[in-house]
């Protein structure tokens, strides 16, 4: 046991005393150390039900014989932090999440890890530090918000952002928006759609890192309480049988977990967060590789904002398991890679089986025979952009337009609120990304409020920041190099032809080579927005979002 070296032995007499301080007894000091890190806060939804996750997974640990010990990390709500400097904070949150995770773990000798998460960065975060350490670890999510329901229909919290651009353009009232907002979020858990939470939560059982059912059961279910106390019960497994996560993060674990995203149709956020985990693990995955697995996996599930069902309906209709099972049947899954349950996939999954195919589409009657997410190269893109290919208009999948170019997501959104825009522009926004928010800010407020107007089959935006996985539309992000690093975006003038065709997976700038040579060379240095505390620091360590956007090494 790693906690040997916090307890035993007459030089560690001061330690057990500071534990015998807390509470502990003989036997406890005995048993394993399990660390139990919680990102639990009264602020994000998503969160503010975690206390009751966390002692859920005490239980389990205390039933198998361990000792658990509750430690907290940070967590940023996107929803809340949206269209402001707030947003900033929220990828970079990424890294000081994984980074508290290893402190806790390696200060206090933790024999194993429990990981309670729910929200965007801190699922990615919580994997990327278990990959880091390498300890036997599992995570244990807070689970999906239930949608709202208003006037006969199902509504979440993207309906809220789209609203807004109706009441702009006159097509709802003040009023008609009030009662939306008050029926939209009805209670505790990560927002009810596919959107970059849910769509990371789901991921945990692809990548094996999750107990079957963490990414569906929802938020309030007596269930989820179940799940927490089987989650405690296994990590006692795993350390007995010393099964660590870099065991379970392979690369057939993260070919599975891209093929499952395609078929979900996921957030775009999933590829820089998957990435990323990646990174840590030691696994190279290229960029480029993605569009293999969107050409050869059907989209079977539409998910809000893409179509009407929530994570509820994905969960009665057989969850994760489901999915995965019309998958592997098909033969696009690696069935021998290791799980949190000490078995394998094709374990897993026997048994598991759709229960409503209005939600869970068979794998011979797919939504689309492509993946819900596509990769994007070209002059504008030389190193990559992301869409996500489910939420596109069929109209925009191809589309030639006049840029429409702004330096920051407030002037783009404030010529949206005003009109200032034509049918067929590509609204261009830059000097957003990693380095140059900094941050990578989601650009939710400006898609949301012309999905709002109706404008979402006429108008695409581009940006080498994020789009939340509740955004709709010919939305591009991610795209690098990022404008601040001198990529090709920061040429790009109003008028400019700007050409996208989604199916071949290309995004260009109509202009010669060798304008856009002269154009770079005549780029001025770029000059931070941000110089001081950790926007500062983050801008300096940050790469590129091709490549996770991680720390330099």
């Amino acid at each position: 046991m790693r906690s040997k070296a916090l307890k035993q032995g007459i030089e560690r007499a001061p330690h057990r005393s500071l534990l015998r301080a807390v509470g502990y007894t003989d036997r406890e000091i005995d048993q394993p150390f399990i660390g139990i890190i919680n990102s639990f806060n009264e602020i994000v939804p998503g969160h503010t039900h975690l206390r009751q996750i966390a002692a859920a997974a005490a239980a389990g640990v205390r039933m198998a014989g361990g000792t658990p010990f509750e430690c907290s990390t940070i967590s940023v709500c996107d929803g809340l932090a949206m269209n402001h400097q707030g947003m900033k904070y929220s990828l970079p949150s990424r890294e000081l999440i994984a980074d508290s995770v290893e402190i806790l773990a390696q200060a206090h000798a933790f024999d194993a890890l429990l990981l309670i998460a729910n929200c965007d960065k801190v699922v990615p975060a919580m994997l990327m530090a278990a990959a880091r350490l390498n300890i036997p670890s599992l995570i244990i999510s807070g689970g999906p918000m239930l949608a709202g329901w208003l006037d006969e229909e199902y509504v979440d919290l993207s309906d809220v952002f789209n609203a807004v651009g109706a009441v702009a353009r006159g097509e709802m009232s003040a009023a008609e928006l009030q009662r939306l907002e008050q029926a939209a979020c009805p209670g505790c858990g990560s927002c009810a759609g596919m959107f970059t939470a849910n769509t990371m939560n789901c991921l945990t059982e692809a990548l094996g890192m999750a107990l079957p059912g963490n990414g569906t059961i929802p938020a309030v279910s007596a269930q989820r309480i179940c799940l927490a106390k089987e989650a405690g019960l296994k990590v006692m497994e795993l350390l007995e049988e010393d099964i660590r996560p870099l065991d379970i993060l392979t690369p057939p674990a993260f070919d599975n977990a891209f093929a499952v995203d395609m078929a979900l149709g996921g957030s775009t956020n999933s590829v820089l967060h998957l990435l990323a985990i990646a990174h840590e693990a030691g696994v190279d995955f290229s960029l480029a590789k993605l569009n293999d697995f969107s050409a050869r996996t059907p989209h079977l599930c539409k998910m809000s904002p893409a179509g009407k069902h929530h994570i509820e309906d994905l969960d009665r209709a057989g969850g994760i398991p489901a999915v995965m099972g019309e998958l592997m049947a098909a033969g696009l899954l690696d069935d021998r890679a290791l799980t949190v349950t000490g078995y394998s996939l094709s374990e897993n999954l026997a048994g598991a089986e759709v229960l409503d195919p209005r939600v869970i589409r068979p794998f011979e009657d797919p939504y689309s025979p492509t993946g819900g997410l596509a990769i994007l190269f070209g002059n504008l893109a030389l190193e990559g952009a992301v869409v996500k290919r489910a939420a596109v208009a069929p109209e925009m999948l191809t589309h030639r337009g006049p840029a429409r170019v702004f330096n920051s997501e407030e002037e783009a959104t404030a010529a949206i609120m005003a009109g200032h825009f034509q049918k067929g522009d590509v609204i261009v926004i830059r000097y957003e990304g990693p380095r140059g928010g900094p941050g990578m800010r989601e650009m939710l407020t400006p898609t949301s409020l012309l999905t709002g107007m109706g404008m979402d089959g006429e108008i695409a935006l581009l940006t080498d920041g994020r789009f939340s996985g509740a955004t709709q539309g010919a939305a591009i992000g991610h795209i690098s190099p990022e404008a601040a690093a001198g990529g090709p975006l920061a040429i790009v003038r109003d008028g400019d032809a700007i050409v996208i065709d989604i199916p071949a997976h290309s995004l260009n700038l109509e202009l010669a080579e060798a304008e856009i040579k002269s154009r770079l060379a005549h780029l001025p240095p770029w000059q931070p927005r941000v110089n001081s505390g950790y926007l500062k620091r983050y801008a300096e360590a940050v790469t590129s979002a091709s490549t996770g956007a991680v720390f330099k090494s």
